[in-house]
């Protein structure tokens, strides 16, 4: 689904991104382990087309996208739950949903599924954005990335400043969303019991180069737990 290949970015006369390369692949989550400031953010935002990257490839369902907008990799099937949340604060819960649709035509139901996933913003649909607590909003920026059926999602430390039932309720969806197997996950995370938990593969980043990869079952054995450590 996803492939990229030795991509190097740069801040200034910063090298952020140092030959980077991974790949995602439906049914699986491909976690990225780091602390901060190794460039796990700037590698979501480069795979979203938010930042451009000097060198190297992106591939996406068979094809380039390096040089293509935000907005045509939204199209082709990619969802972004950037760190954060970024949700509209001053929007509904349902506005919000809607704006994840954005692309589609006016009329296009918001897909019931999402009620599902997260019960709560169907309680909560005529409330403003803003009104929510941050366990909630981070639900309801799940669900708008999730609204228009992305083949692979990417998603910026979810876990951050969540309250652990919320956290729980977070990692049952997306095993849930990897299982059925049509969609490739790629989570940036640093809690590390979260990662581990729901981890196919793992990446560890290090001064924005790739430092250890492998197998999610192997991680305990690989050490990565005291690779992440602060």
């Amino acid at each position: 689904m996803l492939t990229v290949t030795n991509i190097n970015q740069y801040y200034g006369g910063s090298h952020i991104l140092r030959d980077v390369s991974l790949q995602a692949t439906p049914g699986r989550v491909s976690v990225i382990l780091g602390r901060n400031g190794v460039g796990k953010t700037t590698l979501l935002k480069s795979l979203m087309g938010l930042v451009a990257i000097k060198t190297g490839s992106i591939e996406f369902d068979g094809k380039p996208i390096h040089n293509a907008t935000p907005y045509e990799r939204s199209r082709a099937g990619i969802g972004f739950v950037p760190q954060g949340r970024e949700i509209f604060a001053r929007l509904t819960v349902e506005e919000n949903l809607r704006m994840g649709l954005a692309y589609k035509s006016a009329n296009t139901p918001i897909p019931p599924e999402l009620f599902e996933l997260f019960p709560v913003l169907k309680q909560m649909r005529q409330r403003r954005g803003g009104d929510l607590s941050g366990g909630q909003q981070q639900q309801l920026a799940i669900a708008r990335a999730l609204a228009a059926g992305p083949k692979l999602l990417l998603l910026d430390e979810p876990t951050e400043g969540i309250q652990p039932s919320i956290i729980k309720d977070i990692g049952r969806v997306i095993r849930l969303l990897a299982g059925r197997g049509d969609m490739a996950i790629v989570l940036v995370e640093q809690y590390y019991d979260f990662a581990r938990d729901l981890a196919d593969d793992y990446l560890v980043m290090e001064r924005g180069a790739v430092l250890a990869r492998g197998k999610g079952a192997d991680m305990e054995a690989d050490g990565v737990r005291q690779l992440v450590a602060i």
